[in-house]
């Protein structure tokens, strides 16, 4: 299977993992013009597990290193599987959330408090469960990125009492998201053995079988989860599934890409965790709001209108995001 063995690869990865991460809101803002989001999250979801299948089937079994897919999960042991699985129902119901929120006050504020959240959670969690890298150069990183996030709260307030298109049930949705979305990460982690992705140990898993796996619990719990939010959804009419089998073949195509898209990134952070740790490549892809507010601010005009208050807090906001993001890969060299 495709490895990675040193750093410098390992942060590149990561930085495709972040732009994975904040760039898959789009599809839902693409698919919204015609297409509730609850019906988008199907083919976000079917999207997302054909694409873990076909990275299975060719990364994951191609190479030296490791144990080939197939063979992977023959031998993966139950416990490992859970872990997996559990880290995918979870993210799933924090994803579902985020995707509401996305939906109710966009994506320039939906992102970068709901995934920012889950950054500042997310690494303390991880870190706890495994500490690799600097802890000063690491949460220091992140103590920037959480002033970056006041910063970004503040501006979105701002620009709400100046338009009538804020939403406080979104930004509330944001904040649960988030908190769910820290802790899926490291029941994954659980489950492989990222120390040692070249050479595994007996019934753990490799990154390849983890987000197949994964995928696979989004899938099962979007049964459950999605069907009641389609019955009461967070805002308009409850959706029925008949409705789904009349969306027209591009709009289905587009949810796949989303999930596809999140899918790829998500597959690279765990490729790079053998080697920059769980916490520092959970870190890093999760400087993701950065890349959805650039796309909700300056190819959806979200804060079209805003005044030069609310410019100059965007633009800290961005200086802060990109300084503790340096720290971060700092910490774990």
């Amino acid at each position: 299977m495709f490895i990675v063995s040193n750093y410098f690869t390992a942060v590149i990865l990561c930085f495709v993992t972040m732009l994975c991460w904040g760039s898959w809101g789009n599809t839902q803002k693409l698919a919204a013009k015609s297409w509730r989001y609850e019906l988008f999250y199907w083919d976000y979801v079917i999207g997302m597990v054909l694409f873990a299948a076909l990275l299975g089937f060719t990364l994951g079994s191609f190479g030296e290193g490791g144990r080939s897919f197939v063979d992977d999960i023959a031998q993966a042991d139950k416990s490992a599987l859970g872990w997996v699985l559990l880290g995918g129902v979870i993210f799933n119901a924090s994803n579902i959330l985020l995707s509401a929120s996305i939906s109710l006050a966009g994506l320039s504020v939906a992102f970068p408090l709901g995934v920012g959240l889950a950054l500042v959670l997310g690494v303390i969690v991880n870190y706890i469960g495994t500490p690799t890298g600097d802890p000063t150069l690491l949460f220091a990183g992140v103590a920037l990125i959480v002033v970056a996030l006041v910063c970004n709260g503040i501006a979105s307030g701002k620009q709400q009492t100046q338009s009538t298109g804020g939403n406080r049930k979104g930004i509330v949705l944001a904040a649960l998201a988030g908190v769910l979305m820290a802790f899926f990460y490291r029941f994954v982690v659980k489950g492989m053995d990222v120390e040692h992705l070249a050479s595994p140990a007996a019934g753990m898993v490799t990154p390849y079988t983890a987000i197949f796996v994964f995928s696979l619990g989004v899938l099962a719990s979007n049964a459950i989860f999605n069907t009641l939010v389609m019955r009461y959804p967070f805002t308009g009419e409850p959706v029925k599934y008949s409705e789904y089998f009349k969306g027209s073949f591009p709009t289905h195509l587009v949810g796949c890409l989303g999930g596809a898209i999140w899918c790829l990134g998500t597959a690279l952070s765990y490729i790079a965790s053998g080697v920059a740790g769980p916490a520092v490549s959970y870190a890093l892809g999760q400087g993701a709001p950065m890349i959805a507010a650039v796309w909700g601010i300056f190819i959806w005009k979200e804060f079209k209108g805003a005044s030069r208050k609310v410019g100059l807090l965007l633009a800290l906001m961005f200086v802060l995001f990109i300084v503790g993001l340096g720290l971060i890969v700092a910490a774990g060299n």
